[in-house]
């Protein structure tokens, strides 16, 4: 599988510049952290949320956790996670477990975490479980200009 479809449209549509990093297969954000050899703290994860008013993506670099509490708090919601095969209908064109972190290319709501708003560089799945891409950190924040904002991770 290469980069998703709806990655390569929405990154065309917004003009964004990027580079397709490669890695080898890989089952956890921080594992792809490691085989690529980035910062884990640069690689953008998404944690697929949800509560009664629908799905919320939430974007925490790769070597943090959510904090459910916080964010609750921060965007008076009551989100939990969502399960893989509930999004399988969503995400067609990605490979169970490599969502990319841009919810608007795919009609879902975001919420950024702040640790990634000052990154000069970003990566995130492209989609599959063995490519990344690599982004400015100026044109990650401009993707992200729609998204909450807040500080709702913390460092594992």
């Amino acid at each position: 599988m290469a980069v998703a479809m709806t990655m390569q449209d929405y990154l065309s549509r917004w003009g964004v510049e990027y580079e397709i990093v490669p890695h080898p297969h890989t089952a956890s954000s921080l594992e792809t952290a490691e085989a690529a050899h980035i910062p884990g703290n640069q690689l953008a994860k998404c944690v697929m949320t949800e509560d009664y008013k629908g799905y919320l993506m939430v974007v925490i670099p790769a070597n943090h956790q959510v904090e459910f509490d916080q964010l609750d708090i921060e965007l008076d919601r009551r989100l939990e996670l969502a399960t893989e095969e509930e999004l399988v209908d969503i995400f067609t064109d990605c490979e169970t477990g490599a969502i990319p972190p841009l919810g608007e290319a795919y009609g879902i709501d975001v919420a950024l975490d702040d640790s990634l708003a000052d990154c000069t560089d970003v990566y995130f799945e492209a989609g599959d479980h063995t490519e990344l891409i690599h982004v400015s950190g100026e044109d990650f924040r401009d993707l992200m200009a729609g998204a909450e904002h807040g500080q709702f991770s913390t460092h594992m």
